[in-house]
């Protein structure tokens, strides 16, 4: 196993984690200020993964493209929580 998959794994691991764990807090927290916070989390988090696991299709695409790739997912990921969080301060 090397160096690259066994980061992959353990960042795989957190992810789910927070996910799993966010995810029972929007149950629990549903509406309000709080419950919209812990959506834009979620999303957060699951265009970050996305961005971090695009390298499975490392064998189809071109390493600029993938690179692209990622480097969209991330700014959509901070493009989000940055827009949601200006719109949840304002409301």
């Amino acid at each position: 196993m090397t160096t690259q998959m066994i980061i992959s794994v353990f960042t795989l691991i957190i992810y789910l984690i927070i996910i799993f764990v966010f995810n029972k807090a929007r149950i629990k927290y549903a509406g309000g200020k709080v419950g919209k916070v812990i959506n834009l989390i979620l999303v957060t988090v699951c265009l970050l993964f996305i961005a971090d696991y695009v390298t499975i299709l490392g064998n189809f695409l071109s390493q600029e493209i993938l690179e692209t790739i990622r480097a969209l997912f991330r700014t959509a990921a901070l493009s989000f929580l940055a827009y949601g969080g200006s719109k949840v301060s304002n409301s």
